[in-house]
């Protein structure tokens, strides 16, 4: 097990990566804004369970397929960047919906969860991130590695929920002001349209 002090200056390393602006914490920014607090936390859920999904690819050795490999990189960024400019679609053809509608709660919060996984897990340079990070907070002489980076995981997944948690509540109180306007819901949707092609197009260019 990693020690006091590297976990603590871990988590801290941690909250600052989540803070700082990327995909995932603008896509739940805008959906939060968008349908509410329990849908940004939904899609929260999902970017977290994706991250597992790094964790464990980390742990078992095969995000090293991702950064070895410019075929799988590429084809995965791709992929990452289609379903961006779907939602993108969806965003643009969108019109006025009342942020606390039934609808929403009970039929498409299974639709946001997968949305937050395939979000983050289409995104190749999760995984390479993972790679190049979590293993500077291990040591050998602390026991197994594969132990310490699975703690390591999910302490980054435990920093990112409380984040992006606080992001949601706070886009949800926005949110929620501007649905008194159809006006401005729906620009705002138009707005989180530009977004996710913004996210489509630096997703598609990225490098390794």
């Amino acid at each position: 097990m990693p020690d006091l002090s590297t976990l603590v200056m871990f988590s801290s390393a941690s909250v600052l990566l989540a803070l700082a602006p990327g995909p995932d914490n603008i896509f739940v920014l805008t959906q939060s804004a968008l349908k509410g607090k329990l849908v940004g936390l939904v899609v929260t859920m999902g970017l977290c369970t994706g991250l597992l999904v790094h964790t464990s690819a980390v742990v078992l050795g095969a995000a090293v397929i991702f950064q070895t490999s410019a075929l799988a990189f590429h084809a995965l960024k791709y992929i990452g960047a289609g379903y961006l400019l779907y939602l993108a679609w969806h965003a643009f053809r969108a019109g006025a919906t009342r942020v606390d509608s039934q609808q929403t709660q009970e039929i498409s919060l299974w639709r946001y969860y997968v949305r937050g996984i395939i979000m983050n897990v289409t995104n190749p340079k999760v995984s390479i991130f993972f790679l190049a990070f979590l293993p500077q907070f291990t040591n050998p002489d602390r026991g197994s590695l594969s132990l310490q980076l699975i703690v390591l995981g999910l302490l980054f997944i435990v920093a990112t929920f409380v984040v992006f948690g606080a992001i949601s509540l706070l886009a949800a109180t926005l949110g929620q002001l501007l649905a008194k306007s159809d006006r401005l819901q729906i620009l705002l949707n138009r707005v989180a349209g530009t977004v996710f092609v913004g996210l489509a197009l630096k997703l598609a260019t990225a490098e390794r």
